[in-house]
């Protein structure tokens, strides 16, 4: 039986029909509440995260990966009473495993953000190229926070209600994930980093997992 039954994924969710009814059931074992915002996809994505069993929020159009992530911060709010929230990527590569056990870290330490980190171990297979573009966001983004993280664009994060009432995210694209640490940041409630295993597939490289991408969020961090 799933358990968590006051804690929310928040999955955005663009054209991942492929994968997203297997992510939503592979996650419902464990978490009974799922809401995928469907970013303006144009396959079957919503339909297939609905059937499922996700609550299905629909953007219009495309509006990018941060708005999609704020639509569905906001339905946590302001449509449940959960405590603790999950940003959870839509592709396959964070594994439930590793949500659970940051959500029961939370609950143990009385931490209001628990970010996950694909640096902390070695099972995340990112190789030395991707590693070290990811290493240079990570002090860039630092570095415009004050936080001190390991991974500060890894999109598996639980926060908590106090915490994700002061996130109010205006970078629609993949800066996002930085305005998003500092959001939390300045919150100056209890956090940690959490090692968690990032796994790429010939999928999810397809869908932006690529060195390429990881170049254009560095680039995006520099100059936006």
């Amino acid at each position: 039986m799933p358990t968590h039954a006051d804690t929310w994924l928040v999955v955005p969710l663009y054209n991942e029909a492929p994968v997203i009814g297997e992510v939503v059931t592979g996650a419902l074992g464990t978490f009974a509440n799922i809401v995928c915002v469907d970013d303006g996809s144009v396959d079957a994505s919503a339909d297939a995260a609905e059937d499922a069993g996700a609550v299905v929020i629909r953007h219009a159009t495309n509006l990018g990966q941060g708005a999609a992530l704020q639509t569905g911060i906001d339905f946590v709010l302001h449509q449940t009473d959960a405590r603790y929230l999950v940003t959870f990527d839509a592709d396959g590569q964070h594994q439930v495993s590793d949500a659970a056990d940051m959500v029961r870290r939370a609950r143990e330490e009385d931490l209001a953000v628990v970010f996950g980190s694909r640096f902390l171990d070695n099972r995340t297979k990112a190789g030395f190229l991707k590693r070290l573009v990811l290493k240079t966001a990570v002090w860039v983004t630092n570095q415009s926070t004050g936080l001190r993280l390991t991974d500060a664009h890894n999109g598996l994060r639980v926060i908590r209600r106090d915490a994700a009432a002061g996130v109010h995210l205006r970078q629609d694209r993949m800066a996002h994930a930085s305005e998003i640490v500092l959001q939390l940041g300045r919150t100056r409630l209890p956090w940690a980093e959490h090692p968690v295993h990032v796994l790429y597939t010939d999928y999810s490289k397809g869908k932006g997992q690529s060195l390429w991408n990881a170049v254009n969020i560095l680039v995006e961090l520099m100059f936006r």
